[in-house]
């Protein structure tokens, strides 16, 4: 019953404008009269709109709406990076894989950087290199330098490593 009253006022009140807007401007009756009937069709449209809608069943998303939707994509590693992972701990556990797991990939960075960026050829101009990486470094990567005599030994510790990364990102 409410439901009805209140879908009946907008007509009300709508007749009622063009009961007052036939009485100030009578010479546009018909005007207001093609105004009055759109305005009722399109609340009667809107009235029927929501009843139908509200007949339908809840909407669900459809099964070609799931399958064209984006799936996210699982977080894979990159190779690359799991192994220099890998040979930096080991690099920090044994002074043997420091020296043959880590040493070359340190080596090839810093012959690649030496060249590309200072045009240094790292196993040629070992002055020249040793100046641009510093002494630590230089220590780590030389060409001729010698396996440890100790495999067992401790590797390169976190602070020595991080002074490695920092002189080779400053070339």
């Amino acid at each position: 019953m409410r439901r009805a009253l209140a879908l009946s006022r907008f007509p009300v009140l709508v007749t009622l404008a063009l009961l007052l807007t036939l009485l100030v401007i009578p010479g546009r009756a018909e005007v207001a009269l093609h105004v009055y009937v759109l305005v009722l069709a399109a609340f009667g449209l809107d009235a029927l709109l929501r009843v139908l809608r509200s007949a339908l069943p809840e909407r669900r998303p459809s099964v070609v709406d799931a399958a064209l939707r984006p799936r996210p994509r699982p977080a894979t590693r990159i190779p690359e990076l799991d192994r220099i992972e890998r040979e930096v701990t080991l690099g920090q556990a044994t002074a043997f894989d420091l020296h043959f797991r880590l040493r070359p990939t340190l080596r090839r960075i810093a012959s690649e950087l030496l060249q590309s960026r200072r045009g240094i050829d790292l196993d040629r101009d070992a002055a020249a290199a040793r100046r641009a990486l510093g002494d630590e470094t230089w220590q780590l990567v030389r060409p001729d330098r010698e396996p440890p005599e100790e495999r067992f030994a401790p590797g390169l510790d976190l602070p020595a490593l991080r002074n490695v990364v920092a002189a080779l990102e400053a070339i």
